[in-house]
């Protein structure tokens, strides 16, 4: 029941907004990003932990390695974003199997109408839930008819569906990208190391969360890679224990990936050195006082000034 509920609130919530911005083009969300501009999501959130909204850009300050910035381009809006779904079909999810179809359908039926999303299942082998020739989709019909011919049997790669996700979502052209990772956390059949894994979440873009679905007393259960891959790529992970513990949790997911500011700057050092580069975003209140900001704290610079390669951030440790 617990990932039931915990998708199903995430459904509603994501969808909380989508009537203010569903009638308008994509071009309304697109952010022009050239080589050398360095993209930021950012949660504000207040001493208590609850994210704030209303803030406007002069109540933010960016700096690379400490030095100013002057910012680019700042939005608080709710856009579109691409979001993969990771399902762990494997046999120690066998008994958890019916929940998780039904959260992922439940999600994927509520969703924004111009967010783009699709599907991966996982055992020992990694498989795309869609038609080979659909690579995203809004309509729950199709992620229904893929998830029902899955069974839940076999080994688990882990490492290597989060590879798969990871390089699928460079294929989505909305501004944000957000993978939901659900699984016990277990692997015993990935071809890449869990170093790998993280490494790869390390230079994405997308925002991971990571929802832990177990019985205490699972022997397959591993919260610590859940942990270690939320952390590497800005998200947060989740394990809850008690139904009661479910929608408060989904609650701030969701009000993340809604309610994010961006935040877009071209660095004053243009020196294509590929150093790191240490970020710090500061959001203040309209009298002086501070909030706290969750972001990536660092990228690493290009090599040559003609590469065509976006800046990608690096995660907060």
């Amino acid at each position: 029941m617990v990932a039931l509920v915990c998708v199903l609130a995430l459904a509603q919530l994501l969808n909380a907004q989508q009537t203010a911005g569903s009638s308008a083009p994509d071009s309304k969300y697109t952010i022009n990003v050239s080589v050398r501009e360095v993209v930021l999501h950012a949660t504000v959130r207040n001493r208590k932990g609850t994210p704030v909204a209303g803030l406007a850009q002069e109540n933010f300050q960016v700096f690379e390695d400490h030095v100013l910035q002057p910012i680019k381009h700042f939005s608080h809006e709710d856009i579109p974003v691409t979001v993969g779904l990771v399902i762990d079909n494997s046999g120690s999810m066998r008994a958890k199997r019916a929940e998780v179809i039904a959260a992922a359908l439940a999600f994927a039926s509520s969703s924004n109408p111009q967010d783009q999303m699709f599907l991966v299942n996982f055992n020992e082998h990694v498989r795309f839930g869609l038609p080979q020739d659909v690579a995203f989709t809004d309509q729950s019909d199709q992620l229904k008819a893929a998830m029902k011919t899955v069974i839940a049997d076999g080994k688990t790669a882990l490492y290597d569906a989060v590879a798969v996700a990871l390089e699928h979502l460079k294929k989505g052209n909305r501004d944000k990208k957000v993978l939901i990772v659900v699984s016990d956390g277990a692997d015993n059949a990935s071809a890449r190391t869990k170093q790998k894994m993280l490494e790869l979440a390390n230079k994405s873009d997308a925002i991971i969360y990571a929802i832990g679905i177990y019985e205490p007393e699972d022997p397959d259960k591993d919260p610590k890679v859940l942990k270690e891959l939320a952390k590497a790529a800005g998200g947060e992970s989740y394990f809850p224990e008690e139904l009661k513990d479910v929608l408060p949790i989904c609650e701030r997911i969701a009000h993340e990936i809604r309610n994010q500011y961006t935040i877009s700057y071209t660095p004053t050092n243009q020196q294509a050195d590929g150093t790191y580069r240490s970020l710090q975003v500061r959001a203040a209140t309209p009298k002086g006082g501070g909030y706290f900001v969750t972001t990536r704290i660092g990228y690493l610079a290009p090599l040559k000034p003609e590469s065509t390669i976006a800046i990608k951030p690096e995660p907060r440790n």
